[in-house]
Formats: C-alpha cells, sequence, structure tokens
C-alpha cells in the first residue's frame, strides 16, 4: 500500500481503474445473463462474447499505438466517457427496447473503447512505479481487480434478480463517472519526442519486436491458448438455470475472482520468484486442472471451489506476465506492446466462449464441454513451452534487450530533470 501513498498519479489511476472494474463486473453478469433470457441459447451467449473479438484486436492495435504517439491521459478520458455512453443506452434496452441486436451493437462499442484505454492504463506504470516495486504494483491492481471480479458478479446476480437489469447497468453508468472523476485528476503524460507521429509502421515496429522475444511471444501465445481451451464462461448461464437462476450465476462469475484475491492479498511471495517464465507456464496448468475439477464437480460448492482455484491460478500468471513486460520492455513501445499483451489476454476469452458454446451444443454436454477444455489446456501450454523454451528458461535477474539498451524502466519513477523514467516530459 505504500506505493498508494508515494505516487499520487498511481494512486489516481490505481482508483479510477477500481471504479471502473467494478462497474464493469456487474455488467459482466448482465449482457450474458439478458442474451440467455432473451434467446434461451448458450451458442447465442457465446457469439455476444465473439462479436467483441475483432474490435477488441483493431482497437487494442491502435490503442497501442495512440498511447506512444498521444498523451495518454487524454486517450483514458475519452475512452471512459464513451462507457458511460454505453452503459446508459444498455439501461435504456434493458427497460424497454429489450433489443438482443442492440446488445451485440453495444458490446462491439464497449470493447472498442477497451481496446483503446487499456494499454495506454498499462503503459502508465512503469513510469509511475519503480522497478523494484513493479511485482508489487502488479499483485496490488490485481487485488483491486480481484475483489470487484468478486464482489461485482455477486452484486450483479443480486441486483438483478431484485432490481432489474435496467439498474444494473445504470450502477454500472455510474462507475464510470466515477473513474472519469479520478483519471481526471491525472497530470498529462505527453509522447516521447522520438515516438513520432502514428502510423502502421509504428505497429510493425512493435511486432518485430515482439516476435524478437521469443519469452515475450510465449508469454502472449500461453494465455490465448489458456482462455481459448479453458474459458467455459458461456455455459455459466444455462449452468445456473439449472440449479438457481441470477443468484447462482453471480456466484460463478464470482468464484475466480476470490481466488484470485486471495493470490493478490498474499502476493508478496512473488518478489522472491525469478523464473517468471516457469512461474507462468506451470500457472496456466493449474488454470487447466481446475477447469477440468470444475467439469466434474458433484455439485455447486465444488463447482465454486474449482473455479476459485482456477482463479488463483490465472492470478499467478498474470502478476508474472505483468513483471516481465514492465521490467523488460523498451519505455518508447510500451504502449504498443501493451496493446499486444492486451490482445493476448482478450481475444483467448471470446474464442473460448465459442468454443464451448459450440461443444456443449454438437456433444450436448455441458460436462464434456468444460473438461475437454480443461485438458487441452494443458496440451496448449506444454505446446507453447516445448516450441519457445526461452519462456520456460526467462530469469529476471538476467539482464534482457531493453536493459542493455537502457530503455527499460529505471529504478526511480522520476528521473533528476522530472522527466518519467518512460522517456516522456510532464
Amino acid at each position: 500500500m505504500s506505493l498508494l501513498r508515494h505516487s499520487a498519479d498511481f494512486r489516481r489511476l490505481y482508483c479510477g481503474q477500481a471504479a471502473s472494474f467494478a462497474g464493469s463486473m456487474i455488467t459482466f453478469v448482465a449482457l450474458p445473463y439478458q442474451a440467455y433470457q432473451l434467446t434461451h441459447s448458450s451458442l447465442v451467449v457465446g457469439l455476444l462474447s465473439l462479436s467483441e473479438l475483432g474490435p477488441l484486436v483493431l482497437s487494442a492495435l491502435l490503442g497501442g499505438l495512440l498511447a506512444d504517439a498521444a498523451d495518454r491521459r487524454i486517450m483514458i478520458l475519452a475512452a471512459e466517457g464513451c462507457g458511460v455512453l454505453v452503459a446508459g443506452c444498455l439501461a435504456v434496452n434493458a427497460a424497454a427496447w429489450h433489443q438482443v441486436w442492440l446488445l451485440f451493437v453495444l458490446s462491439v462499442i464497449s470493447a472498442g473503447c477497451f481496446g483503446l484505454q487499456r494499454p495506454s492504463v498499462d503503459a502508465l506504470v512503469p513510469q509511475l512505479v519503480p522497478r523494484a516495486d513493479l511485482p508489487a504494483a502488479a499483485a496490488l491492481t490485481g487485488l483491486t481487480g480481484n475483489a470487484a471480479q468478486l464482489v461485482g458478479p455477486l452484486l450483479g446476480g443480486t441486483i438483478i434478480a431484485t432490481a432489474g437489469l435496467a439498474t444494473a447497468y445504470w450502477i454500472d453508468a455510474a462507475t464510470c463517472i466515477a473513474g472519469l472523476a479520478a483519471y481526471a485528476r491525472l497530470r498529462s503524460f505527453p509522447p516521447a519526442a522520438e515516438v513520432g507521429r502514428p502510423s502502421l509502421r509504428g505497429i510493425a515496429e512493435g511486432l518485430r519486436y515482439a516476435r524478437g522475444r521469443p519469452e515475450i511471444l510465449g508469454s502472449y501465445l500461453i494465455d490465448i491458448a489458456a482462455m481459448f481451451f479453458g474459458a467455459p464462461f458461456a455455459l455459466f448461464p444455462a449452468y445456473a438455470a439449472r440449479i438457481g437462476g441470477p443468484a447462482v450465476l453471480g456466484l460463478l462469475y464470482a468464484a475466480p475472482g476470490a481466488g484470485a484475491l486471495l493470490v493478490s492479498v498474499t502476493g508478496g511471495w512473488a518478489g522472491h520468484v525469478h523464473r517468471h517464465g516457469r512461474a507462468i507456464a506451470l500457472a496456466v496448468c493449474g488454470w487447466g486442472l481446475a477447469i477440468a475439477a470444475f467439469g466434474l464437480a458433484p455439485g455447486l460448492w465444488w463447482a465454486v471451489v474449482a473455479l476459485a482455484a482456477a482463479g488463483g491460478a490465472d492470478m499467478i500468471s498474470g502478476i508474472f506476465r505483468m513483471t516481465m513486460w514492465n521490467q523488460t520492455i523498451p519505455a518508447r513501445l510500451r504502449g504498443r506492446l501493451a496493446g499486444l499483451e492486451m490482445i493476448s489476454y482478450t481475444t483467448g476469452e471470446p474464442l473460448g466462449n465459442l468454443e464451448s458454446g459450440l461443444a456443449a451444443s454438437l456433444t450436448g454436454s455441458t460436462r464434456i464441454a468444460i473438461v475437454s477444455g480443461g485438458l487441452l489446456c494443458i496440451a496448449g501450454a506444454v505446446a507453447v513451452t516445448v516450441a519457445l523454451p526461452l519462456l520456460w528458461r526467462y530469469d529476471g535477474r538476467v539482464p534482457q534487450p531493453a536493459d542493455a539498451d537502457g530503455e527499460a524502466a529505471s529504478s526511480d519513477p522520476l528521473s533528476p530533470a522530472g522527466v518519467p523514467s518512460g522517456g516522456a516530459p510532464t
């Protein structure tokens, strides 16, 4: 918590994320619930998630480029303001229109806003936090995110059951406004002078860098594989409809957040682990095992425990992925690489939701779909590690190319000249 006391801008960024994410997790439950209520189809729920994939990929690439070439504060504020409008439209649709097609349209817009905003948020962290404290910053960011993942779905299920979908969406809009208030207090972060104008060449430079760092590329691919095979979230509404309705649905969505929150609270040990790639690979295998256990669970509470274990494993993977990226990626490329990183953890889930929905539809069994997905997740982790062995061998104590070039995050978030370590003038 000392990071929040010592860096006012990190505290503002952190509070803005916490407020905005809390509301988005309510909508995370409300959207699939509404889609299932209107269509009674798990496949439609999966397609709703898949509809976000294209906008996420394109906006993440663009958002990463703009995060390096524009004022990151302006990017964050513009995207958050758009989020307020989307949440308001969802509320009106839930109250009056009840249109499935509008859920798809608004999901696409929301995904685009998220893709534009997140690279700027992620790229700011190394500028605000000393290098030695980056693992703690990752755990702290995970703490608030996982608390929102735990409380948000539980509140979402309760709000939907007692006050209705429209109220849930209006609460999301209110939290976006709170996030705007926190972000508005950030100072400006203009781009570094050497970045130049946004262009396709700039995106290509980021892609070339990622391709030239097999351990970084492996951290992206292993997360995509984990979510593609082991993300059965599209099956949650059908599962909950059989055993209890929206309250149970909220519990299922909240369970991974509970496990992740436990890991975040006890995350001090992460600073003593240096073989980050090995930790990522083992954590992804743990995710796969826990998802398979969820599919085999004999009752609701066993299912909740398995999902909590999955969330804990995912948080461990996330801590070390974030630490690896923040400690080694050059300052001038942080926005673009943050966009690629965002693609890695956001594209797998929509594809995984479609995969699980299709598997359940074709086999007629949610259990087969879930268990097979968990086992394939483990197989995918092994395949990526074998194909890119530098991921397994990565050691944070060994200087990386960014360190050798003098472009990695410094040990002090502010240089003597009052310039963030990322090189952007204040």
